[in-house]
């Protein structure tokens, strides 16, 4: 009996990532942004979104807003449904990157077990992961939601940072203190880790 090797004949047939990045005019690459909650992910994100987009180059953020309401809308938060929320993002940041757009996640992805799961799935060629370093201290004071305060009291069960531990990345391609720097420098530099001149 013969083997069909390839099972999945489809992907032989399908335009290839180079043809994509040759329409776009670019190269897919993965944008990994860990860091605290309220530590500037979010907002970082969308202002390099915007200075992407207006030098005309094709860019997508996925954050829990637009990935918890979704497509992980029936996860929850133990570890398990943690680790299955960033396997899912992954493999979805991975067709975006495969099709040559420019994707950043903004998660918090506390550790480093599940960032290099990420990384895995994604490829490490493709995978840069951005440490959002900014203090504690600081996000606790811009966090309009109360939910540290809430972490503090007892009220929220394993938040990172508070009642679950936050494993700061070892060597991360770019760490950006948003607490010293502005949000313009922050976008300086990931365009800089992006071989693109501010």
């Amino acid at each position: 009996m013969t083997v069909n090797k390839n099972i999945y004949p489809i992907f032989d047939r399908m335009l290839s990532r180079t043809d994509k990045e040759n329409l776009l005019e670019q190269r897919g690459v993965m944008l990994w942004f860990t860091g605290l909650s309220g530590s500037g992910k979010s907002t970082v994100a969308i202002a390099l979104e915007r200075e992407l987009h207006r030098r005309g180059l094709l860019c997508r953020i996925l954050d829990g807003d637009n990935i918890r309401t979704g497509i992980n809308a029936n996860l929850g938060f133990s570890a398990d449904d943690r680790k299955e929320n960033i396997r899912r993002i992954a493999e979805v940041a991975k067709l975006f990157v495969d099709t040559g757009i420019i994707t950043i996640a903004a998660f918090i992805s506390p550790t480093e077990e599940l960032r290099q799961m990420a990384a895995e799935i994604i490829g490490h060629d493709d995978f840069k992961e951005i440490y959002i370093s900014t203090p504690i201290e600081e996000c606790e004071r811009r966090d309009v939601k109360g939910l540290y305060a809430k972490a503090r009291r007892g009220e929220v069960k394993d938040f990172t940072g508070i009642s679950a531990p936050f494993e700061a990345p070892a060597c991360p391609a770019l760490k950006l203190d948003t607490s010293h720097l502005s949000i313009e420098e922050s976008v300086d530099q990931l365009l800089k880790l992006l071989g693109i001149e501010p």
